[in-house]
C-alpha cells in the first residue's frame, strides 16, 4: 500500500508486468495502481484499464486480489452500462473460474454502496447454488452489505424465498449482523 502511494502515477504501463507477476504481492501493488489510475483517468483510458482487468483475470487469483479491486474496476466501469453490465456480470458469474464468480459478485458493491441492490440480489440468485465456499462468503457478505446499507427488509425477502436451498455458509454470512 506504500508503494502504490508512492508510485500511484506509475499508471497502466507499469501496473500490466507486475500484474503478470508469479508474486502475490506484485500483482496486489498492480491492482492497486490499476484502481488510482482508473480513479483519475479519463475514459478511454478507463475503458482501457477494465478491459485490460477482465482480460487478466487469470492473475487475478486470490480472495484479496478480488475483493479489493472488483468493485472500483469492474462495477465502476458498468454503473452508468445497464445493458453491459448485465451481460458482462452474468457471464462471470457463471464463469468455471471461481475468481470471475467472485469478481461479479463483488463487483456489485460499488451499486450497493449507491443505493441499488438489484445486480447484488439477481447475481445471488444464480450463485445461490455455488459448492465453493470462497463463493458462499461473497454472496452472503454481499446480502449483509444489502442489508445494512439498504435496509434489512430487502435481504429478508431475499433470504425468505432462497434460505432452504442456500449453503449454510452463505447464509451464515448473511444473517451475521441480525439481531
Amino acid at each position: 500500500r506504500a508503494l502504490a502511494g508512492e508510485f500511484a502515477d506509475a499508471g497502466v504501463e507499469v501496473a500490466l508486468p507486475l500484474l503478470k507477476s508469479g508474486w502475490h504481492e506484485a500483482r496486489a501493488l498492480a491492482l492497486m495502481l490499476l484502481i488510482k489510475a482508473y480513479q483519475r483517468a479519463d475514459e478511454p483510458t478507463r475503458k482501457r484499464i477494465y478491459t485490460l482487468y477482465l482480460k487478466s483475470t487469470a492473475f487475478i487469483n486470490n480472495w484479496d486480489l478480488v475483493d479489493s479491486s472488483a468493485e472500483h474496476i469492474v462495477g465502476a466501469w458498468l454503473a452508468d452500462r445497464p445493458g453491459e453490465r448485465k451481460r458482462v456480470l452474468t457471464k462471470l458469474a457463471k464463469s468455471k473460474s471461481v475468481w470471475e464468480r467472485r469478481i461479479a459478485m463483488l463487483a456489485t458493491l460499488y451499486y450497493i454502496k449507491r443505493g441499488d441492490h438489484t445486480e447484488t440480489l439477481r447475481l445471488a440468485a444464480l450463485l445461490v447454488h455455488d459448492d465453493e465456499d470462497l463463493i458462499q462468503k461473497a454472496v452472503g457478505w454481499m446480502l449483509r452489505e444489502v442489508g445494512q446499507r439498504i435496509g434489512e427488509p430487502v435481504e429478508e425477502d431475499f433470504l425468505k424465498r432462497h434460505y432452504r436451498q442456500m449453503p449454510r455458509t452463505m447464509l451464515r454470512y448473511a444473517i451475521e449482523r441480525f439481531a
